[in-house]
């Protein structure tokens, strides 16, 4: 049974989460339509990173699971499957709210043991999603985190990132504030199909410009790109123009890298969607979660130049691009945080065709 906000009573017809620790009570209501909050009381608010990870940070939070985006690539699908849930649907519907995260976060970073190492947000699913507008977690953990002078970096792809600029600002005053925002599909019609519940691609780039204005040096995580959706040369020429315009500082790359759970969903879409490109990605993607080496140097040749045209200083990555730890202080008169990782140079390699690529 799942209580039914809108009408205060149980609504029988969609299970909730039995067994899940720390459930509190599941919630749908209007203004969602066609999603489940799933609201749980946390025991702990920081994750560890292995250290045998290449992740640039030691530290992640996650205040939800689950993710409204609905990205159809996005690589946490799949696990949602460690609820019980399957990895589409589910995933994009059943979100996991976990609404005392900000006090839990708070105790941990009281400890004399905390030791202000990096904490990342948006890691796994996107802390700007749409739940975030019904139960302002964000501001919360931003404060906890500041309150122990600990740095701090953002990556969303939610133009709710704008309610809490002037609160980072002020943060970044006296500890370092990274942030970053995923644009990787330029073209309206296929972005609102790949990514249905994110923001428009015009609004993430507005908010670039917000962020932007206010002194940060904002990443633009070009993540994924999608082998004959949005890797033709116009594309990623337009795209970076509308980057640099928006006044991001800073390009990160990455091609499509396909996990179990994903992987099915991503499949689907194109079964879909662009059934031609279908046998072509099932060959790419036959041995490996990631493109070949050769379409990823063939990628590399191409976006390089461009990125470097445009004064971006790119790097390219499987997964997650690898920011400084940190490094620098924000300058005293416009509060600027600079990732400071240098461009990777562009490889002189002789690009083969694509259609033999893929």
């Amino acid at each position: 049974m799942r209580w039914n906000e809108a009408s205060g009573s149980t609504d029988p017809g969609t299970p909730v989460l039995f067994g899940t620790k720390g459930l509190v009570r599941s919630v749908q209501t209007p203004e969602f339509s066609g999603i489940t909050f799933h609201e749980v009381l946390a025991k702990s608010a920081l994750n560890r990173v292995p250290q045998s990870s290449s992740m640039p940070f030691s530290w992640t939070v996650n205040p939800y699971r689950g993710c409204s985006h609905a990205c159809v690539y996005c690589f946490a699908r799949n696990t949602h499957r460690y609820l019980d849930l399957d990895s589409g649907t589910d995933f994009d519907r059943q979100v996991v709210v976990k609404i005392n995260i900000a006090d839990v976060l708070a105790a941990e970073l009281a400890r004399p043991s905390w030791a202000r190492d990096h904490v990342a947000l948006g890691t796994n699913t996107d802390p700007y999603q749409r739940a975030e507008g019904r139960y302002s977690l964000m501001p919360g953990i931003i404060t906890a985190l500041a309150e122990q002078s600990t740095p701090m970096s953002i990556l969303t792809k939610g133009t709710l990132l704008r309610r809490d600029l002037p609160l980072l600002a002020r943060v970044a005053e006296d500890a370092p504030v990274e942030i970053s925002t995923s644009i990787a599909v330029h073209d309206d019609a296929l972005q609102q199909s790949l990514e249905p519940g994110t923001p428009t691609t015009k609004a993430r780039l507005a908010t670039v410009r917000a962020a932007a204005e206010l002194g940060f040096d904002v990443t633009v995580f070009m993540m994924p790109i999608m082998p004959k959706l949005t890797d033709s040369r116009d594309h990623l020429e337009s795209a970076l123009r509308a980057i640099r315009d928006a006044g991001a500082a800073r390009v990160v790359y990455g091609a499509l890298h396909l996990r179990p759970g994903a992987r099915e969903w991503f499949f689907e879409w194109l079964e879909h969607n662009r059934p031609e490109l279908l046998p072509r990605y099932r060959r790419m993607y036959a041995g490996s979660s990631y493109a070949s080496k050769e379409y990823r140097r063939w990628l590399s040749e191409r976006i390089n130049p461009l990125i470097d045209r445009y004064d971006l200083r790119g790097r390219s990555d499987d997964d997650y691009p690898a920011t400084s730890r940190m490094r620098g202080r924000p300058e005293s008169s416009r509060n600027r945080q600079t990732v400071g990782v240098p461009a990777a140079p562009t490889q002189q390699l002789t690009a083969p065709s694509q259609q033999a690529l893929f």
